[in-house]
């Protein structure tokens, strides 16, 4: 998780507003800050964080300009949240009217992400997935991107991508694969179209 450190780098220390956070899911110290730079289609950040042992449970990213807003959370609050967004009645995932949380799974995106947004420059809108890949099998993957003349995130995304349409239209029938998979001696069996190699000009 974020600590209370980078996310100050981040804002370059500018706080415009602070105060206990009221609900009970991060505990009796739970504190808020935020900074707003002010304009109305600009930016808003703001961080939940334990006054005690500064524990960051919740960092949050407003880009007013693109309605859009991210959100980072300690994974062990997140069931706490929720429970407490159904007894309070509130959508858990409702940031703005009609602008929806975009939950992101690491530190690294949630901090590229609001630099651009506090730079004005474009950034990646999808969302970085942590993957804990043995070596033995990094390697397989290795040699299955460069057979399909993909880079090894393409060929990542694009299996990804794969097995969520697959475990979407028969989750049965992927759960059924996902066994095999997990018994086989050949495990890259994505269907992933080759792409096909540029003709070199000249």
């Amino acid at each position: 998780m974020i600590t209370v450190k980078e996310f100050m780098e981040v804002i370059d220390y500018r706080i415009t507003e602070g105060s206990d956070y009221g609900w009970d899911c991060f505990g009796p110290r739970a504190y808020t800050l935020s900074s707003w730079n002010g304009e109305h289609d600009g930016h808003s950040f703001s961080i939940i964080f334990d006054t005690e042992h500064q524990t960051v449970y919740q960092v949050e990213a407003f880009d007013y300009a693109r309605n859009r807003a991210y959100r980072l959370m300690h994974p062990d609050c997140v069931e706490d949240y929720r429970k407490e967004s159904s007894l309070r009645n509130i959508d858990p995932d409702e940031a703005l009217d009609e602008i929806r949380f975009v939950d992101l799974e690491t530190v690294e995106d949630f901090i590229e992400k609001a630099q651009a947004i506090i730079a004005g420059e474009d950034y990646d809108t999808r969302v970085s997935i942590p993957l804990n890949i043995p070596q033995d099998d990094l390697l397989i993957i290795f040699k299955a991107a460069h057979e399909r003349d993909m880079t090894l995130n393409e060929f990542v995304e694009e299996a990804l991508k794969t097995m969520i349409a697959d475990f979407e239209h028969d989750p049965e029938e992927f759960k059924a694969r996902a066994q095999h998979f997990t018994n086989t001696d050949n495990p890259i069996d994505f269907p992933i179209t080759k792409k096909k190699k540029k003709k070199k000009s000249g």
